[in-house]
């Protein structure tokens, strides 16, 4: 039908789709999103949840990776948050600012690999010690 695989589809598409891909993504994964929005930026299953005073760490793996958000227990004014993931072997990814709702998400790639991850919400966190081994 388009003749040459997906050659026919790519000339089409012109500078007006990356706008608008990019205008979804901003949408999807922009400021105050909500903790639903976080899990699906995220992807995969929910494999760990810590919680703690002022909020919990949630803990996904997906596709060879593992992914990190922290959540605020009751979202409002903005507060210290972050987030940090590291695969063993690897650096450490971080998120960290003054937040509404959530610090992340922050991904490592994690194929046969153990990762630990660590949240806070305003002074008080959590930690996932050494998981997916």
């Amino acid at each position: 039908m388009f003749g040459g695989g997906t050659r026919g589809l790519r000339g089409r598409a012109g500078p007006g789709l990356a706008v608008l891909l990019a205008t979804a993504a901003l949408t999807v994964l922009g400021p105050g999103a909500g903790s639903a929005d976080a899990a699906a930026a995220c992807g995969g299953r929910q494999v760990k949840t810590v919680k703690f005073a002022t909020g919990e760490l949630r803990v996904y793996k997906t596709h060879g990776y593992a992914c990190a958000i922290a959540v605020a227990k009751s979202p409002g004014a903005r507060r210290q948050m972050s987030v940090t993931i590291q695969a063993r072997g690897g650096g450490p990814v971080s998120d960290s600012g003054r937040f509404t709702r959530q610090a992340g998400p922050v991904s490592v790639h994690a194929i046969n690999r153990c990762v630990r991850a660590s949240g806070s919400v305003a002074g008080s966190g959590g930690s996932t010690g050494w998981i997916l081994c």
